[in-house]
C-alpha cells in the first residue's frame, strides 16, 4: 500500500515512499542541489534536507515548467518527485513559482544568514525558502515574509503557523525592513534596489537581490518576468557598500510601486545587461554622484561601481 503524506492542504499525496524514506530523498536533494551551483554548505544543505517542499506547494496535481517547453503536471501527486530542480507553479497567470532550488542554495549561501539573525524575505511567495532562512537563524533568530499578494500570503501564514521565528507581513515590499536587518533576500526583480534594503542594513548586513529589465515575451510560467538578469550582493561595511555579481538569475518582475520604472533607466540597464561584464562590479555607489566610466552601471541616485570601496 502506498503511503499518506501530507500535502500542506486540505487533501493528501499518496507517496511511494514511507516518511523516513522521504527524508532520505530530501537529505539527497539537498545534497545535490547544493553541489550543481558548487556550494558546501553543510547548514543551507541541513535547512533543505530538514523543509518538506510539498507543505508550500498546495494541493496536488503539481505542475512544474517542463524543460522540454509549457507546463506540465506530474504524472501522480507523490511527494518524493517534488525533490528536483524544477519550477513548480504557485499563480501561472502572474509567472509566480517556487523558485528553481539550485538558483536559492548559491543565493542563500551567499546571504549567510548566522544563528539569531534578523533577516527581511521579500517576495515570500508560499514561504518555502522562508521555512529555509527559519531554519537556518533558529528560534533566536527572526525572519519577515513580505508578499505583495493577499492570496500567497494568506497560504504562507497557514504553512509557517508552527514557526514562532516567522512572521508574515502583506505589503508592498519596498516598505521593509522597517527596522535594522542583518539580511534581506529579494525574490523578484527589479530595476533598483528599494531605499530600505540599502539603509536599513546593519553593519555587515547583506542584501541579495536580482537586477532586471521586463521582459519582452512571457516566459514558461507566464506573467512578467525579467528579460535578462542578474543577481547581486550588497554588504554594508563602516567605509560603504562592498557589492558582487553572483550570477545571471531570471525572477518574477516586481509588482506594485517597485515594478513601475523609470524609462530611460530601464533602458541604460537594459543596454548594460547586454554588454555583459558586471564580475567586475566591487562596489554599490548609493545616493551619491559616480563616475560613468567607474562603473556597469549608474541609474538615477546610484551605482554599481568597479571600485573598491575605501576608508
Amino acid at each position: 500500500m502506498p503511503k499518506i503524506v501530507a500535502s500542506g492542504g486540505t487533501e493528501q499525496a499518496r507517496s511511494a515512499f514511507a516518511p523516513a524514506e522521504l527524508a532520505i530523498v530530501r537529505r539527497a536533494y539537498a545534497a545535490q542541489m547544493l553541489a550543481v551551483v558548487g556550494v558546501a554548505n553543510p547548514a543551507v544543505e541541513a535547512a533543505y534536507a530538514a523543509v518538506p517542499r510539498e507543505r508550500f506547494l498546495g494541493e496536488p496535481p503539481w505542475t512544474i515548467a517542463s524543460p522540454f517547453g509549457g507546463l506540465r503536471t506530474l504524472p501522480r501527486p507523490d511527494p518524493a518527485l517534488l525533490y528536483q530542480d524544477v519550477l513548480f507553479a504557485l499563480d501561472p497567470a502572474r509567472g509566480v513559482n517556487n523558485g528553481s532550488p539550485s538558483l536559492h542554495a548559491k543565493l542563500l549561501d551567499t546571504l549567510a544568514p548566522r544563528e539569531g539573525a534578523r533577516i527581511a524575505h521579500i517576495g515570500a511567495g508560499t514561504g518555502y525558502y522562508t521555512a529555509i532562512l527559519a531554519e537556518l537563524v533558529g528560534p533566536s533568530g527572526h525572519i519577515v515574509a513580505v508578499e505583495f499578494d493577499p492570496v500567497l500570503a494568506g497560504k504562507t501564514a497557514d504553512f509557517l503557523a508552527d514557526r514562532s521565528n516567522v512572521s508574515v507581513v502583506v505589503g508592498d515590499g519596498a516598505e521593509w525592513p522597517q527596522d535594522s536587518a542583518d539580511g534581506v533576500y529579494v525574490n523578484f526583480a527589479v530595476a533598483r534596489p528599494a531605499d530600505r534594503w540599502i539603509e536599513c542594513l546593519a553593519p555587515g548586513g547583506r542584501l541579495v537581490f536580482p537586477l532586471g529589465v521586463i521582459g519582452e515575451k512571457r516566459r514558461l510560467l507566464g506573467g512578467r518576468h525579467s528579460d535578462r538578469g542578474a543577481a547581486f550582493c550588497v554588504q554594508r561595511f563602516p567605509e560603504g557598500y562592498g557589492a558582487n555579481f553572483l550570477g545571471p538569475a531570471s525572477f518574477v518582475y516586481a509588482e506594485g510601486p517597485l515594478g513601475a520604472v523609470d524609462a530611460k533607466e530601464s533602458a541604460r540597464l537594459r543596454q548594460n545587461l547586454e554588454d555583459g561584464a558586471p564580475k567586475a562590479v566591487r562596489s554599490l555607489i548609493w545616493k551619491k554622484s559616480a563616475e560613468e566610466k567607474n562603473c556597469w552601471h549608474v541609474g538615477n541616485g546610484w551605482a554599481l561601481s568597479f571600485d573598491e570601496i575605501t576608508a
